[in-house]
């Protein structure tokens, strides 16, 4: 039985669009990186040396879709995935080399509830764990936030303590596992939810923008301050 409702109590109700916009197959450039839609054409051969490298093993471990065993193999892979709006890929380009260096989507896109997840993230060795990952992180959350979205998620393997780590770099919150949640590459998989929302992105958003400024590097690229320390701190910036 529910507690009474006072005649006095104001309730307050938010009121929220029919449906939030779709987000559209369109590039989204950075300082460090820029996002293109997958193309086989345009994207096929670099991304194929990304992901088939030495370290290709390491990179699939924990993502659904095995490491290509040919170019052709590859070709069909990116054909069905760039035809794909749920998920809606990405090409990772380094700006300072023009060089692909990995790819991401975002997914499990709710148009109804204003939420969507990045996902399928495969950083390349070259880019991994610098400014141009971190960038290629913000870019897509920044984006769905200026949609007027209300939350972005992270959903990894609970196993998968490196994902973990990120998702709590880049400003998540954990929300709890689901257990035996999917079955990946024949095995049982317990997932580790997280998310970010739209009252909280404007002072993440504010820390990622001191920390990607060029002035929070030095001359061999390392970072003077940690994005955690900036977020700690952040206030929202000023409207542009």
């Amino acid at each position: 039985m529910g507690l009474p409702v006072h005649a006095d109590t104001e309730v307050k109700m938010v009121r929220f669009p029919d449906q939030w916009p779709s987000p559209e197959r369109q590039p989204i450039d950075g300082r460090y990186c820029r996002l293109e839609p997958l193309d086989p054409a345009l994207h096929g051969d670099q991304l194929f040396e990304v992901v088939s490298g030495p370290e290709a093993e390491r990179l699939h471990c924990w993502l659904p879709d095995p490491v290509p065993a040919s170019r052709r193999e590859l070709d069909d892979w990116l054909t069905a995935k760039a035809a794909s709006a749920d998920p809606l890929y990405f090409a990772v380009i380094d700006t300072a080399t023009g060089h692909i260096e990995g790819r991401q989507s975002l997914m499990d896109i709710s148009t109804a509830h204003g939420s969507a997840e990045i996902g399928h993230i495969l950083w390349g060795p070259r880019i991994a764990g610098t400014r141009v990952a971190t960038e290629a992180f913000f870019l897509l959350a920044d984006y769905v936030f200026g949609l007027g979205y209300r939350r972005y998620q992270w959903r990894c393997n609970a196993r998968n303590a490196p994902s973990r780590r990120a998702a709590e770099r880049f400003g998540y919150t954990f929300e709890g596992i689901f257990r035996q949640h999917m079955v990946v590459k024949g095995e049982s998989r317990d997932t580790a939810w997280y998310s970010i929302l739209d009252h909280e992105w404007p002072s993440h958003r504010a820390a990622y923008g001191r920390w990607l400024d060029p002035a929070n590097f030095d001359g061999a690229g390392r970072q003077r301050k940690r994005l955690d320390e900036l977020r700690q701190n952040a206030l929202p910036l000023a409207p542009e």
